[in-house]
């Protein structure tokens, strides 16, 4: 059993008597512990002392091998240590989309030297108004307009149709705020934006390959192809 000191078996003997309404001696007493003499000072050798501790209440008898330590006070963590930003689903623009940008320039610019050095785009004729070519194509990125004038009037097809999809595109963002880069997230921006591509493409085909001498449908394995670039 360990020593308690005797100013500290003195203090508690003096809360209990405070707490009870009785005399600092009489509480000593009842620990085993010799009472005080004069004003109160300790006056009990130390024998007597080791005497009552021995014998005091458990609740004053401190385990052997057991370090009491006092707490100061509790700082949380965020307080002491350098909490870095957590990290986000997002990178730089430089280098990583620049950088992926100018690389895939330089690649269309190589293949579109070699096409043009094994591909001639000879100038025609002045247009002659007497003399018009058979069928009479638009360039092949107009060549989808052209395909929709030979199904609807020119208000529908050059204006009312292409407004529709350039706002039905420039509507999206608005109408899908789903901020996940996973494509199956993005289902309905997806179809929208593949269904427009696919229409132009389709329309763009059929006038470049499908279209004969007066616009008439005809066959490119049996007909020929009358599409120039």
């Amino acid at each position: 059993m360990a020593d308690i000191p005797e100013h500290l078996l003195r203090r508690a003997a003096q809360a209990r008597a405070k707490a009870r309404g009785v005399s600092v001696d009489e509480v000593l007493v009842e620990f085993g512990a010799a009472p005080s003499e004069g004003n109160g000072e300790s006056a009990a050798p130390a024998a007597t002392v080791a005497t009552a501790v021995s014998s005091a209440p458990s609740a004053l008898a401190i385990p052997e091998g057991v370090r009491t330590q006092r707490l100061l006070t509790v700082v949380k963590a965020r307080a002491i240590q350098q909490v870095k930003k957590e990290p986000t689903d997002k990178v730089h623009v430089w280098p990583h989309l620049l950088g992926m940008e100018f690389v895939a320039l330089l690649v269309v610019t190589a293949l579109l030297t070699v096409f043009s050095v094994f591909q001639d785009a000879p100038l025609l004729e002045f247009a002659n108004p007497n003399d018009q070519p058979n069928p009479s194509k638009a360039p092949w990125y107009f060549l989808g307009l052209q395909e929709l004038l030979s199904y609807f009037d020119a208000q529908v097809a050059g204006v009312l149709i292409p407004g529709l999809g350039l706002a039905g595109l420039a509507s999206i963002p608005y109408v899908d705020r789903n901020r996940s880069t996973l494509p199956s997230d993005r289902k309905f921006a997806i179809m929208v934006f593949t269904f427009f591509v696919m229409a132009s493409a389709i329309l763009t085909m059929i006038g470049s390959f499908y279209r004969g001498p007066g616009l008439n449908f005809s066959y490119p394995w049996r007909d020929g192809i009358f599409f120039d670039l």
